[in-house]
């Protein structure tokens, strides 16, 4: 049985920021790459995570609960949208840099791809953040229903020069990924598996993340 996902707080400033014990996993990735599709696919609900046709519109970090385990997946607001202003981009990068550098709860950075495109600056950008700050990723490829498998495995190749491992492939529309994307979500938190072997906790995180 899968996880669900319980929408628990949403912040728009630094100063509404919390300090919450339990493990966190961010979401991040370009204003269309399809984060909240792919959260409502995670969570088997449609309209858990608004979905706009116009990108940009997530402005603020959702913290969305995971059930039974209890640990958070963060919402963080899309990066690129060009018709963004000047001053809405400084705002979001001074909530960004509040919530990664103050957050000692973060466990992993779980980095979204689209999988229609080559790798961009942006997302290599974001990438070098990661490493230079000490942050596991966890690289996804959204959008991979678009995609026939030639394509697929061409985008994996070009990011897995760029990264130790390969991203995994998901699709919101159809389900592709998402059982294995919830064992290495959980992974990533430290969530122990159905044994309870911490040998086998390890070698799953090691799969998972970079």
């Amino acid at each position: 049985m899968r996880p669900t996902l319980a929408l628990e707080a949403t912040v728009y400033t630094p100063d509404q920021l919390m300090d919450r014990p339990e493990a966190q996993i961010a979401l991040a990735g370009r204003s269309n790459v399809g984060k909240s599709s792919l959260l409502n696919a995670l969570a088997g609900r449609r309209k858990l995570a608004k979905v706009s046709a116009t990108p940009g519109k997530t402005r603020s970090i959702n913290f969305y609960r995971v059930e039974p385990t209890g640990f958070y997946l963060v919402d963080l607001p899309g990066y690129g949208y060009a018709r963004a202003s000047h001053a809405e981009r400084e705002k979001w990068a001074r909530l960004m840099e509040k919530y990664f550098l103050g957050c000692q709860a973060l466990r992993a950075l779980a980095l979204l791809l689209d999988c229609r495109l080559p790798p961009q600056q942006l997302d290599k950008n974001l990438v070098d953040f990661a490493r230079t700050h000490g942050l596991p990723l966890l690289p996804i490829l959204t959008k991979a229903d678009k995609c026939n498998q030639r394509e697929r495995a061409a985008r994996q190749k070009e990011w897995e020069a760029l990264l130790p491992r390969r991203p995994l492939l998901t699709a919101a529309s159809t389900g592709l990924g998402l059982d294995e994307l919830w064992r290495c979500l959980g992974a990533a938190a430290g969530i122990s598996p159905a044994d309870g072997s911490a040998a086998v906790e390890k070698e799953s995180r090691q799969a998972c993340l970079e």
